[in-house]
């Protein structure tokens, strides 16, 4: 079993004050990380500048202070401000933590030297994350003649976390833009993503955490009203609505929501919509996406950074929204956590009626995946209801994830399997779905593949099927070598000879849509800036008339056309 490097929790007897500067005596005292190593440019080798890296326990928050060294302060790239954008071109510290040392979940909290804070859950045991989901955490960040440093406060309250543990999941990772260097803490390495929760260090020395009475009630009143008419009354409404969260325990939340209100959900961007298939619009209501990633199902099928697969069994956006149109919610009750090596989620709730929708409804979802192995799940959901009323509607599945980091020494391997059935009063045709994948995401050789079957039936109340009827197939290979010697007198640092394959066939294997898709040059050089040249041939079959906008049609028939594509990208330093 693998050494974990390890850091101790200290403890703040007094409160340390949140500015950034870590000049609180406390600080003083507490065990550190003094140094990171590099990912890139150099991996194994020791990072351009020193950081350090210390933990403390103020009652029952936990406080992480960074200080990152830089020899040329005044070169520091940051440029965004706002909660939750992107950080990875600019200098940041992204901190995981594994709460539940299950290897295959986690949380990610980001700060840049302007202060910007970034949060998100780790999903798919570490491909990807959830960037929606927003804690309650606090953060300040402060510059001087050596660099910048960083105080991050949070809450034990924001996390849900194993019961009785005194050990969590830990890493750190820096990135240094203008020199494009990346350097971590625990598996410095390039096949190891610092949300692969698997391969962390350790915070040691927790103690029991306190959490009080875990109860958290929001009551809030809206009014609304207006003149509709010169001379008119005034005429109003007023809407009541109530949110009560509760801890059961360190390692479960339940959630009672009544007549929601959600006015402060951010609104879709606006989109256009030129295809035969609806668009997917991530989730975005705290509600539904606290403890998201426990609902996640098959390998390859959940959601990433607003990216939608081609199945997804349950898609909360499908409660309180229907046509676009806005659902109230009556009333609902969510339970998520995760217990002795299994995680579980379950809601239940009753939607009010809109226009000539019937008058209200129930919907129900529950998941629950089971570890097993090192790092592997199997798991099991189901649905019941229909937003619309209509009757005898469920869907049932199971799924199976095989993953490991340790294929052929330390390589990534997953490998998973899923099976769907759904039903509805009216519904006719093949109404399962199945599908496999085998991804090999490792910093040289990434290749995945992956096979859907989708019946021409599939269409389950709860879920996100954009094309049923079909059979999709994936293949993609990317080949990713890091040159030593200058190439066309060009410092490459990596290349990305690309090749992603889709094809979609009907039931019967008549061919629908392709793409191949071939990057023979896509180059990142030293410096950050990239090149690429690339060639996409591409095919839609169309069986019946599409219109694309009002006035326009397009015929049915084959249509076949390939896109060229130069482009080049200058580093987000200067």
């Amino acid at each position: 079993m693998a050494a974990w490097p390890t850091l101790r929790v200290g403890r703040a007897a007094a409160a340390v004050r949140l500015d950034g500067r870590l000049d609180d005596p406390v600080w003083a005292t507490a065990d550190s990380i003094d140094g990171l190593t590099q990912v890139e440019p150099r991996e194994g080798g020791p990072a351009s500048s020193r950081t350090v890296v210390k933990v403390l326990l103020q009652g029952s928050a936990l406080v992480i202070g960074v200080r990152a060294e830089d020899p040329d302060p005044s070169r520091i790239t940051a440029f965004v401000r706002d909660r939750d954008a992107s950080q990875a071109n600019e200098d940041h510290i992204r901190i995981v933590l594994d709460t539940y040392l299950n290897g295959r979940s986690g949380y990610v909290f980001s700060v840049n030297p302007n202060g910007a804070r970034y949060d998100a859950l780790v999903a798919s045991q570490g491909a990807s994350e959830n960037a929606d989901w927003d804690a309650v955490w606090e953060s300040a960040v402060a510059r001087s003649a050596s660099g910048w440093s960083a105080e991050i406060r949070i809450p034990a309250k924001s996390l849900l976390f194993g019961r009785g543990l005194t050990e969590w999941g830990f890493n750190v990772q820096r990135r240094v833009q203008r020199l494009q260097e990346v350097s971590r803490w625990a598996s410095a390495n390039r096949d190891t993503k610092i949300n692969m929760t698997s391969r962390a260090g350790r915070l040691v020395d927790l103690p029991l955490l306190a959490l009080g009475a875990g109860l958290s009630i929001r009551p809030s009143i809206v009014e609304r009203g207006g003149i509709a008419t010169a001379g008119g009354q005034f005429t109003g409404t007023r809407d009541a609505s109530l949110d009560v969260t509760q801890r059961l325990g360190a390692n479960a939340l339940a959630s009672l929501t009544v007549n929601t209100d959600f006015g402060e959900t951010e609104v879709d961007t606006r989109r256009s919509n030129l295809t035969r298939f609806p668009l997917f619009f991530p989730e975005k209501r705290s509600f539904f996406l606290e403890g998201s990633d426990i609902f996640d199902f098959g390998l390859g099928l959940g959601t990433s950074s607003g990216q939608s697969g081609d199945v997804l069994p349950f898609f909360s956006r499908r409660i309180g929204l229907l046509n676009g149109q806005g659902v109230p919610l009556r009333g609902g009750l969510k339970v998520n956590g995760r217990a002795r090596g299994t995680n579980y989620g379950a809601l239940v709730v009753r939607t009010g009626g809109v226009d000539t929708l019937p008058t209200g409804t129930e919907l129900a979802v529950i998941r629950v995946q089971r570890n097993v192995l090192s790092e592997s799940t199997v798991g099991a959901i189901a649905t019941l209801g229909d937003p619309t009323g209509r009757g005898r509607s469920w869907l049932a599945g199971t799924d199976l994830t095989y993953q490991t980091t340790h294929f052929r020494g330390n390589k990534n391997l997953l490998a998973g399997a899923w099976a769907l059935q759904a039903n509805r009063d009216g519904l006719t045709g093949r109404r399962s779905a199945f599908g496999a994948k085998i991804d090999m995401p490792n910093d040289l050789l990434n290749v995945a593949v992956s096979y859907k079957w989708i019946g021409d039936g599939f269409d389950p109340s709860l879920g996100f099927v954009p094309r049923r009827g079909v059979q999709i197939l994936n293949a993609n290979a990317v080949y990713q070598p890091r040159p030593k010697a200058p190439i066309l007198g060009l410092r490459v640092r990596q290349m990305f000879n690309e090749s992603l394959n889709t094809l979609v066939t009907d039931l019967h294997g008549r061919w629908e849509s392709y793409r191949v898709f071939t990057a023979p040059v896509n180059w990142r050089l030293e410096s950050g800036d990239r090149l690429e040249f690339n060639v996409a041939p591409a095919g839609e079959r169309l069986t019946a008339p599409f219109e694309i906008a009002k006035g326009v049609t397009i015929p049915a028939g084959s249509y076949h056309w390939t896109r060229w594509r130069l482009e080049g990208g200058l580093a987000a330093k200067r």
